[in-house]
């Protein structure tokens, strides 16, 4: 080859891997673009009036209430060891197999006149009552994450496309940490549905922020209540805490109490366990159904995420009827192997005569009438 020919080629090669670049950066820029708006807002101005008047807002943060039962964390939360589990302790972490997704019924008509909850994944469950639709946590993207390219990934597919949810009464969340509040996911929620959005105190920053409209948002502090038709949605305590970007505690956490004018469904949302359930089962059970936490639990932060022993001592502490377990199976935030959150919550609640189902992502349950255990996670772990 030629000096000249080899020079043309060489420059061909640089320019080939110069595009490449620019192609690269630019598909990072893009899936990077909507990074800041994800990390949403603070409250400003009259809103931020009414987060220094919560009895749980002091030094510019939240605050849990105190506790005597709330489980010590391990030493400075994430120690040494922790991180070595982290990057290297995975075996089991995820599934082995596919696990079995449900396409729920077609729930174009009436919701049910008694209580039905269809648990789509991970915290984000549909629940109806006495007629009426209440829509939890809702996370419907691939990560849980601000950004597209990082962060945990789905483990199994949604089990139904956003759009194709009936149109609900109310959309609660619990807190604002990644895998319990979505923007994608709201900004699909304001376009296929008109219900507003009940949160804790300071969220309704972020969902301005992301196009969310005055009228569907509606800010509670702990104890208390909106009303809206039949339905009486009341934000009750949790021992948790918030924060998307590098500030944490800036907004509030905390658990439902969702009630139709006989019955009644309670969701923890994240906590670890604390003397909050026994007070929330005296002043507001007994109910029909809880949907409890289970999963991502760990020594290093015990006092933000109950074992699945704790979450059977809060059912029976709340005065709960059936025990629908949450926060677990569809994001891998946790060192605990795959399937051990329900296989620790068989063995307690077996043991505590508490009544259990454990449904697929997409199978509904009939709360008055659930599916027996069959196990179809052993399969799959």
């Amino acid at each position: 080859m030629s000096e000249a020919r080899a020079g043309t080629t060489h420059r061909r090669g640089r320019l080939v891997a110069m595009a490449a670049l620019a192609a690269g950066a630019g598909a990072v820029a893009w899936a990077l673009r909507d990074l800041p708006a994800a990390f949403g807002r603070r409250p400003d101005g009259e809103r931020e009036e009414r987060l220094r008047n919560s009895p749980q807002y002091r030094d510019g943060v939240f605050h849990n209430a105190p506790s005597e039962l709330a489980r010590a964390a391990a030493p400075s939360g994430i120690d040494p060891e922790t991180v070595h589990r982290v990057l290297f302790q995975r075996a089991d972490r995820t599934p082995n197999g596919a696990v079995p997704v449900v396409r729920p019924p077609d729930a174009a008509g009436a919701a049910a006149e008694g209580v039905a909850v269809t648990w789509y994944g991970h915290a984000s469950a549909l629940v109806e009552i006495e007629g009426s639709r209440v829509l939890l946590d809702p996370i419907w993207s691939e990560r849980c994450s601000p950004a597209a390219l990082v962060g945990p990934r789905r483990l199994h597919p949604v089990p139904v496309e956003l759009e194709e949810l009936p149109q609900v009464d109310a959309v609660l969340i619990s807190h604002d940490h990644y895998d319990h509040l979505d923007m994608a996911t709201v900004r699909r929620l304001v376009r296929s549905q008109s219900a507003p959005f009940a949160v804790p105190l300071g969220i309704g920053a972020h969902l301005r922020r992301w196009g969310v409209p005055e009228h569907r948002i509606i800010e509670l502090d702990w104890d208390e209540t909106c009303t809206l038709g039949d339905l009486a949605l009341t934000l009750t305590a949790a021992h948790h805490f918030s924060g998307r970007g590098l500030t944490r505690n800036t907004t509030l956490w905390g658990s439902w109490v969702v009630a139709g004018p006989n019955r009644k469904v309670y969701y923890t949302g994240d906590s670890g366990y604390f003397e909050g359930y026994a007070r929330i089962g005296a002043e507001h059970g007994p109910f029909d159904a809880a949907l409890v936490q289970v999963g991502a639990y760990d020594p290093a932060w015990a006092d933000i995420h109950m074992t699945p022993e704790d979450a059977v001592l809060a059912h029976r502490e709340l005065n709960a009827e059936l025990l629908l377990p949450v926060h677990w199976c569809t994001f891998n935030l946790g060192l605990h192997p795959w399937s051990e959150p329900v296989e620790r919550l068989l063995v307690a609640a077996k043991e505590h005569g508490v009544r259990l189902a454990v449904p697929r992502p997409g199978e509904r349950v009939d709360v008055d009438n659930p599916p027996e255990l069959d196990g179809w996670w052993e399969g799959v772990g």
